[in-house]
């Protein structure tokens, strides 16, 4: 990791983009950045991770720094506010290592049902009048025979014949979806 760095500070000296300075004093702060980095995580891998993070980001924001100020103290507050935002940004993580938590998070697809509502719509829409009200009453709003009838003004067994009818038509409706 130091090589490469190196390698870039090079390449931006070449280029004059980088006062002679900053190489060294960056390259000289990293032991102190680990070690201030391993005091807030406990962890190396975390810590090198995080001081990577912030010779990138001091990197990038180089020319925001100021010659004459502590590089030191800047490259602690990046590696501070680094450490900071990870951990706000972990607090809402939900640890998932086996994906069970995501499984059940996951929805079937919705397009098949949407599809079977679409053709079922249009098989009932091929019905007689008379048979889809009689089969709407009973199927849907759930009314006995004889509260359809009542409501159709005919006998029982009219709405009976035109239920079964509605439902045999919409069976091979359906089934040549």
């Amino acid at each position: 990791m130091l090589e490469r760095l190196s390698a870039a500070l090079d390449a931006a000296e070449r280029d004059r983009q980088v006062a002679a300075g900053f190489k060294t004093d960056l390259i000289a702060a990293v032991p102190h950045l680990r070690r201030y980095a391993l005091s807030l995580t406990r962890d190396t891998v975390e810590s090198d991770d995080l001081v990577q993070f912030t010779l990138l980001r001091a990197w990038e924001h180089r020319a925001r720094f100021e010659p004459g100020t502590r590089l030191k103290a800047w490259l602690f507050t990046i590696l501070r506010n680094g450490y900071l935002n990870g951990r706000i940004k972990r607090r809402w993580e939900v640890p998932d290592p086996d994906g069970a938590h995501a499984a059940r998070l996951s929805r079937p697809a919705e397009q098949d049902g949407k599809m079977d509502v679409r053709d079922l719509q249009v098989a009932l829409d091929r019905l007689d009048a008379a048979q889809r009200e009689a089969l709407l009453l009973i199927a849907v709003d759930d009314l006995s025979y004889e509260e359809a009838a009542a409501v159709l003004g005919c006998p029982p067994g009219t709405v009976k014949s035109r239920v079964c009818r509605a439902r045999d038509r919409l069976a091979r409706a359906l089934n040549e979806v």
